[in-house]
């Protein structure tokens, strides 16, 4: 297959091994090479870790390819990132890490641009907003590996009790939590602006109000008066009026509000793929609406994926490139998709997910990914700006606080760290 090249050969879980790589780069048979990657475990349990999925695709690799052994080592969501922070700070970075970010490594100059190491079908075949949001400065460092959407999920039980059909805007959201209220439930709305993924509802919130955390030029934007207005009424219409349940926002996390809907305490959430699962082995009857937005639909939806990178280091860039041509060919595409209820990053295994009878529950979240909008990633102050939407924001909609001091504030830290990039 021909591959573009740029320049010379130099270059959810709870569940996670905790193996520590020993060496990297050129090792063992001295005609071979051996591929070190380090990925995120995306399994709920040991029966569906990811370690099983990379050993059985590292396999097939090394079956067609003698000369290559690809060690995998998989780490939790909470532990990877780090892992590989260490890993690089040591100068010994793995030749392939699929983590949560990519830009500050891209920033360093430690990673393969893309067509560094892709063929051009594998580049070109990349969803057009999850490739645009792999890039730095133009150039996409960052390879999308599994993305998601969110739409609203509600229980149908308790909207059929509470004589309520699912909302199309915010006035239909806040009617309808107050029937929920009425009839009992114990979660009217659920709004996790806890620390666990505050940053995920809070551009939620504000895409469907119109706003977002940077606007149309990508200057950061997290105070402008649409996202002020979002937070207002979350505050007074929401929040205010006790319609989010008994633990306050700023202190709900996305897994326990998950967990809650599982256990039928939930009356509506903002959720991704992987609560479907979730509610229908606690017996939950749900449905799936687009999110509701200010005056009717939400014209735009928060997106989010993950990230393979590739590491220069160690100096594998062809036998990189091959193996992430194989990792990104369709039927491993839609077989990791499949086996974590998560969407396909490439267009041409979506078109096989959009028509598929198998994947028929995954469609809603599809149909929301070319109309999704993501984490402005590709920034190195992203980071920074996550960290205090995380620590500040359910102080926006507490009793007697201040949407637009704390909007200010965070606002104040993106321009900051903005300026430093």
């Amino acid at each position: 297959m021909q591959r573009r090249r740029t320049g010379t050969i130099a270059v959810a879980s709870a569940l996670g091994m905790t193996v520590v790589l020993g060496g990297c780069g050129l090792t063992g048979d001295s005609d071979g090479v051996t591929l070190r990657l380090v990925a995120a475990d995306y399994g709920d349990s040991e029966a569906n870790g990811s370690q099983e999925y990379w050993d059985d695709l590292a396999r097939a690799y090394e079956a067609k390819h003698p000369d290559v052994t690809v060690d995998v080592t998989v780490h939790s969501w909470n532990d990877v990132d780090r892992e590989v922070r260490e890993m690089v700070d040591a100068g010994r970075a793995p030749d392939m890490a699929q983590i949560g970010a990519y830009s500050d490594y891209a920033d360093q100059g430690l990673l393969y641009r893309a067509d560094d190491v892709l063929s051009i079908p594998v580049q070109a075949d990349f969803v057009s907003q999850l490739a645009g949001a792999g890039q730095v400065g133009g150039a996409q460092y960052g390879l999308p590996f599994a993305a998601s959407t969110r739409v609203l999920f509600y229980n149908k039980t308790l909207f059929k009790e509470a004589g309520v059909t699912p909302p199309e805007s915010w006035d239909d959201l806040a009617d309808a939590a107050e029937a929920l209220k009425e009839e009992g439930v114990k979660y009217p709305y659920a709004l996790p602006l806890g620390s666990e993924e505050a940053q995920a509802e809070t551009m939620q919130w504000m895409l469907s109000g119109g706003g977002g955390y940077t606007d149309d030029l990508g200057t950061y934007s997290v105070d402008s008066p649409q996202n002020v207005t979002t937070f207002t009424w979350l505050r007074d219409e929401l929040v205010g009026k006790g319609l989010t349940g008994p633990v306050a926002p700023g202190e709900l996390d996305r897994a326990d509000a998950f967990a809650a809907f599982a256990a039928g305490d939930v009356g509506m959430l903002n959720g991704h793929p992987s609560l479907m699962k979730m509610a229908s082995d606690q017996g939950v009857k749900y449905g799936m609406v687009t999110t509701p937005g200010i005056d009717g639909e939400s014209r735009n939806t928060l997106g989010v994926t993950d990230w393979m990178t590739a590491f220069k280091e160690n100096g594998h860039q062809e036998e990189i490139g091959d193996f992430l041509d194989f990792v990104y060919s369709d039927e491993n595409v839609l077989d990791f998709s499949r086996r974590y209820d998560l969407l396909p990053v490439t267009t041409s295994a979506s078109q096989v997910m959009s028509t598929a009878e198998e994947d028929k529950d995954l469609r809603p979240f599809l149909d929301e990914l070319l109309l999704s909008e993501l984490y402005p990633v590709g920034k190195t102050s992203w980071a920074a700006v996550s960290a205090d939407v995380k620590k500040l924001i359910g102080q926006a909609v507490a009793s007697g606080g201040s949407p637009s001091e704390v909007l200010g504030r965070i606002q104040v830290t993106a321009m900051r760290a903005g300026s430093a990039e």
